[in-house]
């Protein structure tokens, strides 16, 4: 499994784009989400889903984690295909995918073409409570700390560790301190935990 791929934009268009590196051309589908945020200059870096099927292996590419998880929460629904996850991607931003869940409001998905109302109370029922509202704006445009925050929350739940309690604990960490690293901030929230 790929997690990104980062290479020389060769064509790009609103549903996929070529990325070129080591000599090998990949056809990656996107979202306009993802399209509308991809650089002017290269290199570009796309985090990966890919799908194997019998007959072909599909690649789809987004500009952020946030927006891959959201894509992997969709596909894991009853019904809801890659295409049609990356439609959804298409019509709202991560952001908005996921207020939509928890919300659970049933109009904004139907607003989007082929989600008929049992498609989208379907996707709300399974997936309200389990999405996360972590894609907030600045996380659009991860920092060296949000890096930092991400890599020791993942590290903390593989140790064990509950998601919710470990993200308010990094939170107190990180309010106390400007300059952290990984190592540093592990240290400090195994303290509180």
């Amino acid at each position: 499994m790929y997690e990104f791929i980062t290479g020389d934009i060769v064509e790009k268009t609103p549903t996929y784009i070529i990325l070129e590196t080591g000599n090998v051309g990949y056809f990656i589908n996107i979202s306009l989400f993802t399209y509308s945020l991809l650089p002017d200059q290269n290199p570009c870096q796309l985090f990966i889903h890919q799908i194997v099927r019998e007959d072909a292996h599909i690649l789809f590419g987004f500009i952020n984690k946030e927006e891959r998880e959201v894509f992997r929460q969709l596909i894991s629904v009853s019904g809801v295909g890659a295409n049609t996850a990356r439609l959804i991607l298409s019509s709202l931003s991560p952001a908005e995918v996921q207020a939509a869940i928890n919300e659970g409001n049933v109009p904004d998905l139907q607003r989007i073409k082929g989600i008929g109302a049992k498609s989208a109370q379907r996707i709300i029922v399974d997936l309200k409570g389990k999405i996360s509202m972590a894609a907030e704006m600045d996380q659009l445009f991860p920092s060296e700390s949000n890096t930092i925050k991400e890599e020791s929350l993942s590290a903390l739940v593989n140790l064990g560790f509950a998601k919710k309690t470990v993200e308010k604990v990094l939170e107190q960490v990180l309010k106390g301190s400007d300059q952290i690293t990984v190592e540093e901030l592990i240290k400090e929230a195994l303290k509180k935990l």
